[in-house]
């Protein structure tokens, strides 16, 4: 029974990483699921109150990153909310509606969309803020894969 909650585990860690590519499936949520997962399953004896201050701010920072990435990506380059709306939409339709590309080429048509049709700019604007989005992506999920993997790999030093 041992190997299948170990198993079950590493599914929702593996989870938690494929989130980070289809980013409408609730990454962090997986993440924390492996380790309640552990603790039900054999003993949450291993989470100390460090252990778990320590999880919480790695938890909340994978959020921030996210929303201050790219909104400050989008704003430095000149774009409005739209752009930022586009851009959000574009990263949760696009891997849906172009497989494995569409996480990239989502935020950037969503973002140069928004701003061509609610900012009436012309092209070269657009453009600009849609290949900044398209690098905060970048940039946050570089952050968010580090964090993430510190994460389970504090975990698994804790319990093992």
């Amino acid at each position: 029974m041992d190997i299948l909650y170990w198993i079950i585990i590493g599914i929702a860690f593996a989870i938690s990483f494929i989130a980070l590519v289809y980013p409408i499936l609730p990454g962090v949520l997986f993440l924390a699921a492996g380790f309640i997962i552990y603790g039900f399953a054999f003993s949450f004896e291993p989470f100390t109150p460090f252990f778990i201050i320590v999880q919480v701010i790695l938890f909340i920072s994978l959020f921030i990153v996210d929303y201050v990435g790219n909104t400050y990506a989008v704003k430095k380059k000149g774009g409005s909310k739209a752009a930022l709306w586009g851009s959000t939409i574009g990263l949760i339709a696009g891997p849906f509606v172009i497989p494995v590309a569409g996480i990239l080429i989502g935020p950037f048509i969503g973002a140069v969309l928004a701003e061509l049709l609610f900012q009436k700019k012309g092209l070269k604007a657009p453009v600009s803020i849609g290949i900044g989005t398209v690098l905060a992506f970048v940039g946050t999920t570089l952050i968010k894969v580090i964090t993430q993997a510190i994460m389970i790999g504090y975990f698994y030093f804790q319990v093992l």
